[in-house]
């Protein structure tokens, strides 16, 4: 017994030293470099890694773990391959690992999440301004983002590409082709661009492999990746491409909105045809245009909480129109918002890239014009037809991964009114770890005359009304940011502010006004062993104040984080205290506590869950509230192609003296993605939004708003919608939407009237002509 207990230890000391020798003899790749030559034969996309062009392929191994791990040796074996013809970049990837534990969704493109992957990183200017990535999970799915300095990721990204992957004995294997066609690189004889290769494994932790060593205190990530050489004679994509559409749909909507007997008005079939054109003139510069555009609910808006809100929503941009060069628009402030182009019927847009600069200008006729009102406390939105928009966006590379860009966007009514905004933004790396941002706008509004937002009411020293009467006026904003991000420890201090008469009809700024401040900072705490992967204190304090320097809010927030070796559990505990001011009414002593927890325990199931209790405000009664919000998320897949997504949001709150109801809402949401072929998929979303609001309900019980009861009560939504997807661009929808409300929601009656109140059949086939 002994000897085998002296033999086990025995075991274990040689087990520990030998891994501890091999962490310390390893030695990541900083910069590494990969020469490549044109493939010797044919490379055919199946997953299966045995043709000619892949013999004298360049080759990169020796990965390293980059997180959890900093920079060690990885836990699995990874090996890539990157050759070239006249027209694609040929990547594969060999994977070694146990096909049991190996976590992978059929889906379609864009859409799996904490799968097993592995990417490309693509600086092809290397200027690290922005880049391509190009994943694969083991089922060949495709994911592409474009990174940019300003935001980082923009998963709306969208190419033409292709792959193919297979699970074998010893782990997975992918291959990838990527067309030279609808990339942009520098038009010279003998290319050089910044490239990384990734790997991720989902496990008890999720683990990031890369081909290149990765600094956490350098914020330039581009900057560390590793250098492709040896492309030659290759061209960026020249030529033509058409996408027609035609799309036939039938609506109906309730006859009678205050008669829940009234029954459905059936309108006729309609179809519309629609075309988008894209020329690419140069292998720098695109000219896209489109006519008649479909922008119809493929994929419908989740409804947000919003029964305590007093700002106009934000929604994400999923129109492919609006992707191309879309990093190009963006800036600190939200001075181009592509879903403010609500309705267009025209469209164009002009983007180029050369080695150091950047230009892109869009121009749109849209028929349904958002008009934006914003306040100190609350914003307005009215329809106002017809308008033209002008957006001109210039970029310049200053090296180090710093850049400087100016905006001019121009939005004319057709019934009167203008907006124009000109801006400057910088973005400066003045070390390794630290960089300061900042951006400056001015804006002049010109109104339409006879819109009345909210009579009496006036802004910028009571010189102006919000209600849309023909004044004029010009106003400014501005915004500056001094960012540190490394390893441990981290901050960001902010100052922002935003005039009385500041105002933008092609942005999306909700508020005006004010005076922003906040300091943020964490530290970062890493464990090497135990359970705790990650420990990180942090704390966020911010103010808010008018122009005339009275506080409107400030709170102290401090919170900590922890991230543990178990299914990938990520926990937060937050705290928040202070004071705000709503409607002249003072709210001392504001607090609120929230709980946050992330889990992944399998590939089957992963979850997520928030609560939060404390005292706030009720925005629109001005009352002290006891608060209790609650949202929480599921993610089931029973089989490898079918996915349930459940959600749940909720909130409400009671008076603090009374216990009356001052405001309750609950969203629940069901998404159920069915993958029946790698082609062919079933989305169905069924949606419950119920919310009480006593104050609506009493301008709608003494009959101010009639129609009011269609805001607030009861609603079901169901869409099923089924796809046949060729490839990115090139698919065939056929789907559904239909809405019922509780009729009841306006009166006393505790039982629900159910309604159908609209529907829609739809159709759309769009194909991709290539040029």
């Amino acid at each position: 017994m002994k000897r085998t207990a002296l033999a086990l230890l025995l075991f274990l000391i040689t087990i520990t030293t030998t891994t501890a020798l091999a962490q310390a003899d390893f030695e990541a790749a900083v910069e590494p470099r990969l020469s490549v030559t044109r493939a010797m034969g044919e490379i055919s996309i199946d997953g299966v890694l045995d043709d000619a062009g892949w013999r004298d392929a360049g080759r990169a191994d020796h990965f390293t773990e980059r997180f959890p791990g900093n920079n060690t040796a990885p836990g699995a074996e990874t090996e890539a391959w990157i050759t070239y013809d006249d027209h694609n970049l040929y990547v594969a990837f060999r994977c070694e690992d146990d096909p049991a534990n190996i976590r992978t969704t059929l889906c379609q493109r864009d859409q799996f999440f904490d799968d097993d992957a592995v990417g490309i990183h693509l600086d092809t200017f290397g200027e690290a301004q922005w880049a391509y990535q190009f994943y694969v999970n083991p089922y060949g799915i495709q994911q592409d983002r474009m990174w940019t300095l300003v935001h980082g990721e923009d998963r709306g990204f969208d190419m033409v590409w292709h792959s193919a992957a297979r699970i074998t004995d010893t782990g997975y294997q992918v291959e990838m082709a990527i067309p030279f066609a609808s990339m942009r690189f520098p038009s010279r004889d003998v290319q050089n661009w910044r490239v990384d290769l990734r790997r991720a494994r989902p496990r008890e932790s999720n683990y990031h492999d890369a081909w290149a060593a990765h600094d956490r205190d350098d914020q330039c990530q581009p900057c560390q990746w590793g250098h492709l050489d040896g492309l030659e004679g290759v061209h960026a994509g020249k030529g033509l491409e058409i996408l027609p559409s035609v799309m036939g749909y039938q609506t109906s909507e309730i006859a009678d909105a205050l008669d829940a007997d009234s029954g459905l008005d059936h309108n006729d079939i309609k179809t519309e045809a629609s075309v988008n054109v894209k020329y690419k003139a140069t292998s720098d510069i695109t000219l896209e245009a489109t006519g008649n555009p479909d922008f119809s609910q493929i994929e419908a808006d989740a409804d947000q909480i919003d029964v305590n809100t007093t700002i106009v929503l934000r929604f994400p941009e999923r129109r492919p129109f609006f992707q191309e060069g879309n990093d190009l628009f963006r800036t600190y402030f939200n001075s181009f918002y592509t879903r403010m182009v609500a309705n267009p019927e025209v469209a164009a847009k002009a983007t180029a890239r050369w080695t150091k600069s950047s230009l892109a200008y869009v121009f749109a006729r849209d028929e349904d014009s958002p008009y934006i009102v914003p306040t100190r406390e609350r914003s307005f939105s009215r329809n106002l037809g017809y308008s033209s928009v002008n957006v001109l966006r210039g970029l310049q590379s200053l090296g180090n991964n710093s850049h400087a860009g100016v905006m001019l966007t121009d939005r004319r009514y057709d019934e009167g009114g203008s907006g124009t905004i000109v801006a400057g933004d910088f973005n400066l790396r003045l070390a390794s770890s630290y960089s300061w941002i900042g951006q400056y706008v001015w804006s002049h509004s010109e109104e339409p005359e006879g819109v009345e937002i909210n009579p009496g009411e006036l802004f910028d020293d009571d010189r102006h009304t919000v209600d849309l009467d023909g004044e004029s006026f010009s106003g400014t904003a501005f915004i500056t940011e001094l960012r540190r991000r490394a390893d441990h420890w981290n901050f960001t201090f902010d100052y922002n502010e935003v005039g009385d008469s500041y105002r933008t009809q092609t942005g999306y700024d909700p508020w005006n006004g004010h005076r922003n401040g906040f300091i943020w900072t964490n530290y970062n705490i890493d464990f090497e062993e135990g359970l705790i992967q990650r420990f990180a204190p942090q704390i966020f304090v911010d103010g808010r104040w008018t122009m005339e320097g009275e506080r409107q809010w400030l709170h102290v927030n401090p919170s900590l984080f922890t991230q543990l070796r178990w299914a990938q559990t990520g926990i937060r505990l937050g705290y928040q205290r202070g004071e705000e001011v709503w409607g002249d009414v003072v709210f001392e002593d504001v607090w609120q506590a929230n709980l946050n927890i992330n889990s992944r325990p399998s590939n089957r199931v992963g979850y997520g869950f928030w609560v939060n209790v404390g005292e706030n405000p009720a925005l629109f009664s001005l009352e002290r509230g006891d608060e209790l919000q609650v949202s929480a998320h599921l993610n089931l897949k029973p089989w490898d192609n079918l996915v349930l997504e459940p959600t749940v949001d909720y909130i409400r709150s009671k008076a603090h003296d009374s216990g009356d109801l001052l405001f309750e809402q609950t969203i629940a949401r069901l998404r159920l993605r069915w993958q029946m072929s790698r082609r062919l998929s079933l989305r169905l979303v069924l949606q419950h939004n119920s919310s009480e609001n006593p104050p609506w309900r009493a301008e709608a019980q003494a009959g101010n708003f009639p129609g009011y009861h269609m805001s607030f009560g009861s609603k079901w939504e169901i869409d099923p919608l089924l796809t046949y997807r060729l490839s990115s661009f090139s698919v065939f929808y056929l789907g559904s939407t239909r809405d019922y409300r509780d009729f009841n929601a306006a009166s006393d009656d505790a039982s629900n009237l159910y309604r159908q109140t609209q529907r829609q059949y739809f159709m759309k086939l769009q194909y991709l002509f290539q040029i």
